[in-house]
């Protein structure tokens, strides 16, 4: 199986060994022939003017873009993923894609292929790593999470036509020859605010499996089954 996991390590309960734990366990029941995927998002590098937990000073936008450092693999955190995809994302064997915002990281035998070639611009399109799952007719393992941490959603953004669909300008620093850069790029304008009551009618069709790991109420389902599903949902009811 290719698994793509969206977690909260809290939502759990105590674990003996914590994140770590998890992730071996996943990696075990896995086996040599399979594949885990995380996202290791790092939304903090991206455009000052558009920071809204926290905004910062105007005054402060020239001089962040001059001097954040450039997105590295190995050594930027992930924000906002939890602790299971930030102690994922170190682990020796591990492949992490170079998009600076929206990245994602694999282990096992399609590891090189899901993160390989990620494009600055549309990042979570048919061409990013979501879209190498949807390829390889992965799952996705929601482990104490509602659908609004799903980011296979967005894959379904792309796919689909609703009024409203926009093109914005996102910014990050990354290395290009050798040196630091600002870079611009283009993508859509996510909208998650409708991603639980897709998820929520996506569940009623019946092609999900639900159940507990530790105290953490987990859900598993096929990607294409939602993507295809939701692509759909958005263009009747966006």
């Amino acid at each position: 199986m290719v698994l793509l996991v969206h977690s909260s390590l809290s939502s759990i309960g105590w674990v003996c060994g914590g994140a770590v734990a998890v992730i071996l366990a996943l990696e075990e029941t896995l086996g040599t022939k399979g594949t885990l995927v995380m996202p290791t998002h790092s939304g903090d590098l991206s455009e000052p003017s558009e920071w809204r937990k926290p905004p910062v000073p105007q005054a402060w936008w020239k001089a962040i873009r001059d001097t954040m450092p450039a997105y590295n693999s190995d050594m930027t955190p992930t924000r906002e993923m939890g602790m299971i995809p930030e102690t994922f994302r170190k682990q020796p064997g591990v492949l992490r894609s170079n998009h600076p915002c929206c990245s994602f990281a694999a282990w096992g035998k399609h590891k090189q292929t899901i993160t390989r070639h990620h494009k600055l611009s549309n990042s979570m399109n048919s061409e990013s790593p979501l879209g190498k799952v949807y390829r390889l007719n992965g799952s996705v393992l929601l482990i104490g999470v509602r659908h609004d941490k799903n980011t296979s959603l967005h894959l379904a953004e792309y796919k689909s036509e609703y009024e409203g669909k926009t093109t914005v300008t996102g910014a990050a620093p990354i290395m290009r020859h050798g040196r630091r850069e600002w870079i611009q790029y283009s993508d859509i304008n996510f909208n998650g605010n409708d991603f639980n009551s897709i998820g929520m009618a996506f569940e009623a069709t019946g092609k999900c499996r639900k159940g507990r790991i530790g105290s953490a109420q987990s859900i598993l389902f096929r990607q294409r089954d939602l993507v295809d599903f939701a692509v759909q949902w958005i263009e009747h009811n966006r």
